[in-house]
């Protein structure tokens, strides 16, 4: 079983651009994992549910996978969108 960074995960999955700015998300309470503000060291499991705050609107997706390196067509397959 992989295990990865909160942060890491987000830019893998392409849901953030950039590592650094899903890091300042983070430490800025935006980021919540399983209902509980997470930091960006929290190790990502599969079926976490992480949910995002972008200004006004709140990204909420499950992860079905995690893995070190992918493709950038393949990146969307690391998460589920829920609402």
């Amino acid at each position: 079983m992989v295990i990865m960074r909160l942060d890491k995960f987000l830019k893998t999955a392409r849901i953030i651009k950039r590592r650094t700015i899903a890091n300042e998300a983070c430490d800025a309470g935006r980021v919540s994992v399983n209902g509980k503000v997470a930091r960006a060291s929290y190790d990502v499991k599969v079926n976490d549910v992480i949910e995002i705050a972008f200004g006004t609107r709140n990204v909420k997706v499950k992860v079905t996978s995690v893995v070190e390196a992918i493709k950038k067509e393949d990146a969307a397959n690391l998460y589920v969108v829920i609402e």
